[in-house]
C-alpha cells in the first residue's frame, strides 16, 4: 500500500500515518510518500499514484484546516474513509549549541502550530515565521530560530530540545482523515462493516449547497435533521469559489450514508432542491463530542445564560 501525506518526515500527519498504517497493514508495511502540499496529496490519490492519503482536517484549538476541507469539497474523485485522532503536544527545538536566548529571534512552525504556542512566543519575544509544516520548520531551522513540532522532529533532524509541552492548551487534539478514490470507497469500508468493527458508530461529512437561498434556508436544512433524529455534530460554511456571497454548508452528522435515517434525510434535502455530496464517512468511537451537551465552563468567555441577571444578559447581548 502507498500512503501519501503532507511532509516532510516528522509532521503530526506523518505520526498519524504511522499509527494508521500500523493498525491496517500488519506492522506498518506500507510505502509512505511525503508530499509538499495538501493538494498534492489529493492529486496523488485521485491519479492512483497513492492508494491512500492522510491530511489533517480539524484541530481542537484552531478548528477546521481550511486547505484540507476545501480540497475535499472541490474534489470529484477523493473521499475520506477513515480517521485518526492524535493528542497534540509541541516541543520547542533549536539547533545544537544555539540554546542561548539572546541569539534567538524567531519562532517557526506551521501556522496552526504557531497559533497553539502563542504564549511561548510572547514570553520569549520571538517573531512568528510561518512554515509549510512543523517538520519543514524543524528540518530547515536556522541558528537564530526556535521551531515547534512533535518530539519525533527532534529525533529525525538531530535538534536540541529547548522546552517541552509549550502549547497554550494542554490536551489539544487533531483529527486526520484517510483518503481514497471515490470509486474505491465501498471496497475500503467493506472489511470494517463485515467485521463489526470495535468503533461501531459512524460519522459522515457532507456538502449541502442550497440552490435557492434566502431567509430561513439554514433553519429549513437543520429542521430536516431534527425531524429524523439525525444528530449534527458540526456545521461550517465555505464560500463557493465562483459565486460571491454564496456558500456551501459542510455538515458532519452521526450515522453512515447507507443507514435508513440518513438516506431519508438526504432524499428530503434532494427533494427540496438542494445539491448534496458526501465528502467522507468513517467509523468512530461512539459518544464523541459534538454540538450537544457542551458544559457551561467550556463556552466562550462572556457568554450568557437565560438564568443570568438582566444586566449580565444586556452586556453579553449588547441590548
Amino acid at each position: 500500500m502507498r500512503i501519501a501525506y503532507l511532509g516532510p518526515e516528522g509532521t503530526f500527519t506523518h505520526e498519524a500515518v504511522r499509527r494508521w498504517a500500523g493498525a491496517q497493514t500488519r506492522g506498518g508495511d506500507a510505502a509512505q510518500l511525503p508530499l509538499a502540499t495538501v493538494r498534492e496529496v489529493h492529486d496523488a490519490v485521485a491519479s492512483g499514484a497513492a492508494d491512500r492519503g492522510v491530511v489533517a482536517i480539524e484541530s481542537s484549538v484552531e478548528g477546521y484546516v481550511v486547505p484540507s476541507l476545501d480540497a475535499l469539497v472541490g474534489s470529484p474523485d477523493v473521499v475520506a474513509v477513515d480517521e485518526v485522532v492524535l493528542d497534540v503536544s509541541f516541543d520547542a527545538f533549536v539547533r545544537p549549541g544555539h540554546a542561548d536566548p539572546s541569539g534567538l529571534r524567531e519562532a517557526t512552525a506551521h501556522p496552526h502550530g504557531l497559533a497553539q504556542c502563542t504564549r511561548f512566543v510572547a514570553e520569549h519575544d520571538l517573531l512568528p515565521v510561518p512554515a509549510s509544516s512543523n517538520a519543514a520548520a524543524c528540518r530547515d531551522l536556522a541558528d537564530h530560530q526556535v521551531a515547534f513540532g512533535p518530539r519525533l522532529c527532534g529525533e529525525l533532524y538531530g535538534l536540541e530540545t529547548l522546552a517541552t509541552g509549550v502549547e497554550d492548551f494542554a490536551g489539544a487534539r487533531t483529527r486526520f482523515v484517510v483518503l481514497c478514490r471515490r470509486d474505491d470507497a465501498t471496497a475500503a469500508w467493506a472489511p470494517v462493516r463485515a467485521a463489526g468493527h470495535a468503533r461501531d458508530a459512524w460519522r459522515t461529512m457532507a456538502a449541502v449547497t442550497p440552490v435557492v437561498t434566502g431567509p430561513g434556508v439554514l433553519a429549513r436544512v437543520t429542521a430536516e435533521f431534527a425531524e429524523r433524529g439525525v444528530n449534527m455534530s458540526s456545521l461550517v460554511e465555505r464560500p463557493l469559489k465562483v459565486r460571491e456571497s454564496q456558500y456551501v454548508f459542510v455538515v458532519t452528522l452521526d450515522g453512515a450514508p447507507w443507514e435508513p435515517q440518513v438516506r431519508d434525510l438526504f432524499a428530503a434535502l434532494l427533494g427540496a432542491g438542494d445539491s448534496l455530496k458526501v465528502l467522507g464517512a468513517f467509523p468512530v468511537a461512539p459518544g464523541g463530542p459534538g454540538l450537544d451537551g457542551v458544559l457551561p465552563d467550556h463556552v466562550p468567555t462572556g457568554s450568557v445564560l437565560g438564568s443570568d441577571d438582566d444586566a449580565t444578559v444586556a452586556r453579553g447581548l449588547l441590548w
